[in-house]
């Protein structure tokens, strides 16, 4: 019977039954099925086992159906995931997680579900979802490393919930990134605005929308934050503002939540155009409610970005004659203008928010001086208002600083 034992995890059991030896659920399984173990009946269960594998694979083994007189089936049944549509567990997830959820947060969450996972996968059972189908899936997408990561990000959560809920056997992200071949990047999207450029859309605006600018430029402060700015947050003693909500398109609805990170959580030294730009601001809402920027039309607070962009900014820049980018290139102003007046690049981390200084050298250390003066806008109140040796004109300490040769 030597060719008997040809036949991988399948061997003669008896003179009238043949092993089947596999592992499901994590655990080795030996069952027995009546055949007389010739060479043909051992092929035979040799593919019975075969099928038993794929089933296995593709999450559709049922022990009880295969084997109904074992004594393992009562406790080696289908997992539940078995039956379940990646369609209902991820709404079903994403219902789980609404009440812990910020509004932006919960609104990034939808997107990637019902955008991407539902589209490609919502039809498979959960259990069927293999890393090589992820991998495969990834490698089409047209999109970049860090927007395929945030997408792979959303479903590895909700797949490892899954597992501890005991719905699959593994969750297939685990320890896994995906990462495709990229051209190296330029350049990061950093596009400043020349002190020129900030004159001229300054002069196009009035009103509150100047001052919310004008404060833009000289805070480094997001959009979002801005326009959920209150003049509580103000202390005029010391001159600082205190960074502690944002508003967000998706929670224009719900108000205000508190910052993106732990952060950005932060006090913000108010140099003296942003003052400037808070003191006038006064008479136009200081008395009328908590916000402190409102939208002119409808004297009411921002609902978002998005209106200031349409209403306010576009508007500007085109009046002004300027070169259109988006109003987060206020930030990255404020950034370099600090920099290349020489203030310290940690200062200028916790002023925006960042936990380390490491992004602003990654992101900035083009605007950085070789030797960095004093920290704290003393510095670049001294270069703004021409009290330094500086020779450059304003508009040149946008530029790069050169590289030796």
């Amino acid at each position: 019977m030597g060719r008997e034992r040809d036949h991988d995890g399948v061997r003669p059991a008896s003179d009238t039954s043949i092993e089947i030896d596999f592992y499901f659920q994590g655990k080795r399984c030996r069952e027995r099925i009546k055949l007389k173990p010739t060479p043909a009946n051992l092929r035979r269960a040799a593919q019975h086992r075969a099928a038993i594998l794929d089933a296995i694979d593709k999450s559709t083994f049922d022990y009880a159906v295969t084997f109904p007189h074992s004594k393992r089936a009562p406790t080696l049944t289908a997992l539940p995931g078995r039956a379940l549509t990646v369609t209902t567990y991820l709404d079903a997830w994403l219902e789980r997680r609404r009440a812990n959820l910020k509004a932006s947060t919960q609104n990034g969450y939808t997107k990637v579900i019902n955008g991407h996972l539902i589209p490609a996968f919502g039809h498979r059972t959960l259990a069927d979802i293999k890393r090589i189908d992820i991998k495969t899936w990834a490698a089409g997408l047209s999109a970049g490393n860090k927007a395929i990561a945030n997408i792979l990000s959303v479903f590895r959560a909700a797949l490892q919930e899954a597992f501890e809920d005991e719905l699959i056997e593994s969750n297939p992200l685990a320890g896994w990134v995906y990462r495709k071949a990229e051209p190296p990047k330029e350049s990061e999207d950093v596009d400043p605005f020349t002190a020129e450029e900030q004159t001229a859309i300054l002069a196009a605006l009035d009103g509150q929308g100047r001052n919310l600018i004008q404060l833009a430029f000289w805070t480094g402060l997001r959009t979002s934050e801005l326009i959920a700015l209150e003049w509580g947050d103000v202390d005029w003693i010391k001159g600082n503002i205190h960074v502690r909500r944002a508003l967000t398109n998706a929670a224009r609805k719900t108000g205000p939540e508190t910052t993106k990170t732990r952060a950005g959580t932060r006090t913000v030294k108010l140099l003296p155009p942003a003052l400037d730009a808070l003191k006038k601001q006064r008479t136009a809402s200081f008395l009328k409610g908590q916000e402190i920027f409102q939208n002119p039309r409808t004297l009411e607070r921002w609902g978002g970005d998005q209106p200031i962009r349409k209403s306010l900014w576009a508007h500007a820049l085109k009046k002004a004659g300027v070169r259109y980018r988006y109003p987060y290139q206020t930030r990255h102003t404020y950034a370099s203008m600090m920099l290349s007046a020489g203030e310290n690049p940690m200062w200028v981390a916790q002023q925006m928010g960042h936990s380390d200084w490491g992004m602003i050298r990654r992101v900035y250390g083009r605007w950085m001086p070789d030797e960095n003066i004093q920290s704290g806008g003393l510095a670049v109140d001294r270069f703004w208002s021409g009290k330094t040796d500086h020779k450059a004109d304003q508009t040149s300490q946008f530029s790069p600083k050169k590289q030796s040769t």
